[in-house]
Order: C-alpha cells, then structure tokens, then sequence
C-alpha cells in the first residue's frame, strides 16, 4: 500500500512528502532523544499516565515524533505533557532519554520497579508494550485507535502529513483475558474490517507469543516474538470477469 499523503491537490501532497524525505522519523526521534538526555527529563506517575514538563524545543520535538499531548501551560514557555503508559517506558526503557517517579518516596526506582507498577495499571501491559516498541522500532508512528475502535493506529510520518494506512490489534495466543477473547467469531472480523474499510485502513493483527516466558522483568521481552498479519475485506467487484 502506497503512503495516502494529505493535501487539497497534487502540488500540495508532493510538498508532504518531500518535507518527510527531508525530515525522516528516525531523524527527529534522534533529535527528541538527544534533547530529553541533554535536559535530563524525569516524568511523573499519574494514574494510568506521565506527566512531563517540557520546554518549547521538547515539546515542538515531541509533537513532531507523535508522542503525547500537551495538557496545559505551567507559566511562560513551561508546559506539562502526557505520555501514555506505552509511550513513557518506550521513552525511558528502549530509548533511556527520560527518567520517570512517583509522586512520593514510595515510586519506582528503577525499570523492573517500574515494569511491575505499570502492570499494575494495565494487566495486559506486557503484550501492548511489545506490539508498541515492534512498530515504534520500524519507524512507524503509533497513536490510540480508540477512535476506530482498535489498540493503535499507525502513520508512516507526522499524521499532519500523511494518512494512517493500518488499524492494529493486539492479540495472543498465551491465554491472556484481556485478548484472547477477541476476533474470536466471526461478527467480530466483520465489524472492525468494515469499519477500518470505510476510512480506508487494513486491519493489522499483531499476535505477541511469550514462547514460555513470564513477564516478570522487561528483560523477557526480549524472548517475546511478534507474528503480523493483515486482514482485509474481499470484494467480489474485484474478481469478476470484465464483459468483452
């Protein structure tokens, strides 16, 4: 499928993809990572979300890599910014750019600390962390699906300048309630592949299999393997025989 770039006409959708080509994902999550490092960024727990203060260059960074939302103005060119549970571990355990507490003595201090509180918020946090990282390490950029009534959407560059091309669910094979029950009958598939359909995404199933492992650590993660698959739905127009 080929990238669907935004714009009113030709002219305008070619001048989104050049300023991506310019301007590679991989690129600014270098830039955003380098800069939270330099500022020695520390985020605080809040329910099942972080808050972090940014100053305007981070926050520009983090709209531009799509993590986030700014929740409001602190004071002048001070803001706070939610990341959710995936998008703050992937910041401090994958990219080791940011730092993230508790509100009291009590927080985690350290990554397992962290892994576990997080659980804790989320039971199925394990399996949504994996299938996150998978795509943020290929570049993709991962948003909430709530809207489409799926776990993420996923953009090829900034959502300003292309139009998302997947709808992801996360599934698994392990015997987790939280997944295992879905696309479980046939209703199911039919009513999330129409909805992706009528926005024009395909529905990408991401299976995360633990292979016998537990979750105790994110150092399993590493033995958690991920298998894609798509699921479109079949049109008959497609195959008919053209009359002569």
């Amino acid at each position: 499928m080929a990238p669907r770039w935004k714009g009113k006409d030709a002219k305008s959708k070619n001048d989104a993809e050049a300023e991506a080509l310019r301007e590679p994902m991989s690129m600014i999550i270098l830039q955003l990572q380098s800069s939270l490092l330099q500022s020695n960024a520390c985020g605080f727990l809040s329910d099942n979300c972080v808050h972090l203060v940014v100053q305007p260059e981070q926050l520009d960074l983090l709209d531009k890599a799509c993590f986030g939302r700014p929740v409001r103005n602190v004071e002048k060119d001070v803001y706070w910014f939610q990341l959710t549970l995936e998008e703050a571990f992937y910041l401090c355990y994958s990219l080791k750019c940011l730092k993230i507490s508790g509100a009291a003595e009590s927080g985690p201090s350290n990554d397992d600390e962290l892994w576990h509180y997080f659980k804790s918020k989320k039971q199925a946090f394990p399996f949504f962390y994996k299938a996150y990282s998978h795509l943020r390490m290929k570049n993709w950029v991962v948003r909430s699906g709530a809207q489409y009534g799926v776990d993420f959407i996923v953009y090829r560059h900034h959502p300003a300048r292309v139009h998302s091309e997947y709808g992801v669910l996360v599934l698994s094979h392990d015997n987790d309630d939280d997944l295992d029950g879905r696309l479980r009958v046939w209703s199911d598939v039919h009513c999330t592949t129409r909805l992706l359909g009528s926005v024009a995404k395909t529905l990408l199933v991401l299976y995360v299999n633990k292979n016998g492992h537990n979750d105790e650590s994110p150092l399993r993660l590493a033995n958690y393997t991920i298998e894609e698959r798509t699921i479109s739905r079949w049109s008959p127009e497609q195959c008919r025989e053209r009359s002569i």
